[in-house]
C-alpha cells in the first residue's frame, strides 16, 4: 500500500470537515477552468488527500460539481434574502447584484452548469428549485390585493411572469459572460426594466415609479 500524501497525515479533519474541505478545493477549480479541464486527481492533489479519499467522498466528477453546485446555490438564496420593508426595485437590485458577483467570480462554473452540462437532470433540478425559490419570494413580496382581476388569477399570471422573466435572466446572464455585449450595469437594469415592465399590468400600483417605462 502506498503511503499518504503528506498533507493528509498532517491534517486529520472530520468526515464533515473533509467534505467542506474538497467541496472548497472544487469549487475554485471549476470557477477558473473549464469543466472538462478539471481532473479528479488535481483535486485530490491540491487538498492534500489520496484519490480513494476523495472518491469516498464523491464517486465522479459531476458528483462533486453537482455539490459545488449546489452549495453555490444555496448561499446565493441566503444573499438574495428579500426583506418585506424593500421596495421591488429594491428586491431585484439585490437579487442580481448577488447572482452576478458569483457568475462573474465563476464563469467558467455556470458556464459548465449552462452549456456543458445543460440538460443534466441534476444540475437542472439544482437551478430549477432555486429559480422556484425565487420565484416565491418575489411573489409574496408583490401588491396584489385589491388587483382587478380575481386574486387568485393575477396571482397565478405574476407567477407565470417571474417564473418565465428568470428563465429569461438565465440565458441572458449566460450568454452574456461568453461575450459582454453591455455593461454589468446595463445588463442588471435591462433585467430589472424586463421584469417591471411585464408585472406593471397586473398590480393595482406602479411598482416603480421611478423607474423609466
Amino acid at each position: 500500500m502506498s503511503p499518504l500524501p503528506s498533507g493528509e497525515r498532517r491534517r486529520r479533519l472530520s468526515p464533515a470537515d473533509r467534505r467542506a474541505q474538497l467541496l472548497a478545493v472544487g469549487a475554485s477549480l471549476f470557477a477558473a477552468r473549464p469543466y472538462e479541464e478539471v481532473l479528479m486527481e488535481e483535486v485530490a492533489e491540491k487538498a492534500g488527500v489520496s484519490r480513494a479519499l476523495l472518491y469516498r467522498h464523491f464517486a465522479s466528477k459531476h458528483e462533486l460539481f453537482a455539490a459545488v453546485y449546489q452549495q453555490a446555490a444555496d448561499e446565493l438564496l441566503v444573499k438574495s434574502r428579500i426583506d418585506p420593508a424593500d421596495t421591488l426595485v429594491e428586491q431585484l437590485v439585490e437579487g442580481m447584484d448577488a447572482h452576478l458577483d458569483y457568475f462573474i467570480a465563476n464563469r467558467a462554473a455556470v458556464l459548465a452548469a449552462n452549456r456543458v452540462l445543460a440538460g443534466d437532470p441534476v444540475i437542472q433540478t439544482i437551478i430549477d428549485n432555486e429559480l422556484d425559490t425565487l420565484r416565491a419570494r418575489l411573489l409574496a413580496g408583490l401588491p396584489l390585493a385589491g388587483v382587478p382581476l380575481a386574486d387568485e388569477r393575477a396571482r397565478q399570471a405574476a407567477s407565470q411572469i417571474l417564473r418565465s422573466w428568470l428563465v429569461f435572466v438565465r440565458v441572458l446572464v449566460v450568454d452574456w459572460l461568453t461575450e459582454e455585449t453591455c455593461t454589468r450595469t446595463e445588463l442588471r437594469d435591462a433585467c430589472i426594466g424586463a421584469a417591471l415592465g411585464a408585472l406593471r399590468p397586473l398590480l393595482p400600483a406602479d411598482p416603480a415609479p421611478e423607474w423609466p417605462r
